[in-house]
């Protein structure tokens, strides 16, 4: 009975393994709103973890998070469609479908007006599961009560994340006490770029190899005049070029998803096409996350800094939470060489095998879980999991998903030191 349950966890490691290593191109056959990119709602999927090694278990977590699903960021994207649509309509230069569209919107418009860069529900709701999870997964850390602390970026839709994830976490148990704040003095531990962070640093910046050679990339792409007939029987006399026209209607549509108005489009766009366009639109967003990964070393700081003051018994805290932006977690990842995010290929076509930008999506978040062997002198352990899914660090590891904190604190606080 213990060989079949041995060989059983196995395969189902083994299962989850291969499940990780899908190519992403496969990836997004298999659920083509990946290609949303860094606008993907967080998926929820089923998630087997490998079991805790012998002997240890779980007894701290160190985390950053961005914020759910929200309204769209820029509020002159609604103002610019209702401009837009409205125009055509009374020149009559709607297609049916685009009648059809306008009508959709124009009953939503005032909400969107009133919500930009807003927290939607699903936003609120998918910080509830992830803390939920977090909970069931890892429950040893949190069984018996305890202090958390919490820290946020000062924008709003980040203050309401932490606040969902949060009450969350002590619905799971009303013995953790949370201390929550939103402030400049801890802007470094969840967005450092801010002008307003009283720390704030300028670190240099460097574009990723794969930019030298991106003429190499051969992309045709013709969804956005396919877009524009859809919609438009001529756009003569219209606000905005058709490109930019087109480049809204694209936003609206992956961004639907996240704030319960799926459906208003039609068939203006599907899923498939965005997701036939998805490797150059990761490339750009490769270079966006590259460039700026050294401005989020006091983040990398703060992770070590906090749990080092665990490990040494200074505090006796669960936990440590950020809640931030996209703009920080994907450099992030660049920065400490999440699942290869920092291997920076000079061949265009290997960037998506490094960095899938759905990866930085509605809500993704890093977890840093920690274990305490039984026994004393046991080395500390500890796994990474982006998005939930047990990821890779360029560490040396004989017993990977886990890893040595020594290692861990070693190899990062060389690479903070060398690029301050």
């Amino acid at each position: 009975m213990k060989t079949i349950l041995t060989t059983l966890i196995l395969w189902c490691v083994a299962l989850t393994t291969w499940a990780q290593n899908v190519a992403p191109l496969d990836q997004l056959k298999a659920d083509p709103r990946k290609a949303y990119g860094t606008d993907y709602p967080y998926s929820f999927e089923a998630v087997q973890l490998t079991p805790t090694p012998k002997g240890y278990k779980p007894f701290y977590i160190s985390h950053y998070g961005r914020h759910g699903s929200r309204y769209y960021w820029n509020n002159l994207l609604y103002k610019d469609l209702d401009s837009l649509l409205n125009k055509a309509h009374d020149l009559n230069q709607l297609t049916a479908e685009g009648e059809t569209f306008r009508a959709k919107f124009m009953i939503a418009k005032d909400e969107l007006a009133t919500s930009v860069s807003e927290l939607s529900d699903l936003g609120w709701e998918q910080h509830q599961r992830i803390a939920r999870t977090m909970y069931e997964n890892f429950g040893e850390v949190f069984k018996n009560g305890g202090d958390v602390y919490a820290i946020s970026s000062l924008t709003g839709r980040c203050v309401l994340s932490m606040a969902s994830f949060c009450q969350e976490l002590t619905q799971c148990n009303p013995k953790i006490e949370i201390r929550e704040e939103s402030a400049r003095k801890v802007l470094d531990g969840v967005k450092p770029d801010d002008r307003q962070n009283p720390n704030y640093h300028k670190y240099p910046k460097s574009k990723p190899r794969f930019e030298a050679n991106r003429s190499r990339f051969q992309y045709q792409d013709n969804l956005r005049e396919r877009i524009i007939q859809r919609v438009f029987t001529s756009t003569e006399g219209l606000p905005g070029n058709p490109f930019i026209i087109a480049n809204n209607l694209i936003n609206l549509y992956t961004s639907l998803p996240s704030i319960g108005h799926e459906g208003m489009m039609g068939n203006i766009i599907t899923d498939e096409e965005i997701a036939a366009r998805w490797e150059n639109e990761n490339l750009g967003t490769y270079t966006w996350v590259f460039e700026p990964r050294y401005d989020m070393i006091p983040i990398l700081r703060d992770i070590i800094t906090k749990a080092d003051a665990v490990i040494s018994g200074q505090t006796q805290r669960l936990a440590d939470l950020r809640f931030g932006h996209d703009t920080c977690l994907g450099p992030l990842t660049v920065l400490m060489g999440i699942n290869g995010a920092d291997r920076d290929p000079e061949d265009p076509y290997e960037v998506k095998n490094c960095y899938q930008n759905w990866q930085t999506g509605k809500a993704s978040n890093l977890q840093l879980i920690f274990y305490r062997g039984k026994k004393p002198g046991q080395d500390l352990l500890l796994k990474c999991l982006l998005n939930g899914h047990e990821a890779t660090l360029p560490l040396p590891s004989d017993l990977y998903p886990y890893y040595r904190w020594n290692d861990f604190k070693q190899f990062y606080t060389d690479l903070i030191t060398k690029n301050w």
